[in-house]
């Protein structure tokens, strides 16, 4: 391998400087004073956490009306939008849940899920049904571990062989307070030994 010449660094303040990180959608719902109530919420603090069970991450501040529809439900849809949703992403991240419905004000179709009650974003390619399995409490943030009990992709982000293209799902990032779309493809995991 080729070194690659270090550059100096500058020592800054301790803060959440981990990029890309994916932006996501998720979705919830709850019984609300009697009603059943639906939200959505932008989050890019996911992440993998366990291959066997599936299980995944998402950080959600303890204030977001979000936050009690998935602590009373225990269920959530994690929705990979693709890059060109970026504006229904960021409104969805910028209006709260307990005003609006995020679904109509984004133009976004709620869709029945295969296996939780929370909802599907219908025009994201790829929906991740989670139950609640963990809840930990790490700050401002409350970090719930959910197991994947089933994912749902559109086929026209499948491969030949059936399994996700991301290529195809052209899946939106975040990073330093802005939007990202993933560039070019650079080598297979193993590539470095192959």
């Amino acid at each position: 391998m080729p070194a690659r010449q270090a550059a100096p660094k500058r020592v800054l303040r301790p803060g959440t400087n981990l990029y890309p990180l994916p932006a996501v959608l998720v979705s919830c719902a709850a019984e609300v004073g009697g009603e059943r109530r639906e939200n959505l919420i932008t989050l890019a603090w996911t992440g993998i956490a366990c291959a066997e069970p599936p299980m995944i991450t998402i950080a959600v501040r303890k204030s977001r009306f979000s936050h009690g529809l998935i602590a009373a439900s225990r269920e959530f849809v994690v929705n990979v939008p693709s890059a060109d949703m970026s504006l229904a992403v960021d409104l969805c991240g910028s209006i709260s849940g307990r005003d609006a419905d995020k679904f109509a004000r984004a133009a976004l179709t709620p869709s029945p899920a295969g296996v939780v009650r929370a909802p599907l974003v219908a025009e994201c390619p790829v929906s991740l049904e989670c139950r609640v399995r963990h809840t930990y409490e790490a700050g401002s943030h409350d970090l719930f571990v959910g197991e994947i009990v089933a994912v749902q992709a559109a086929e026209t982000v499948l491969d030949a062989d059936g399994k996700i293209d991301v290529a195809l799902v052209d899946p939106l990032a975040y990073g330093g307070g802005w939007y990202w779309r993933l560039g070019e493809r650079l080598g297979a995991y193993g590539h470095s030994v192959a």
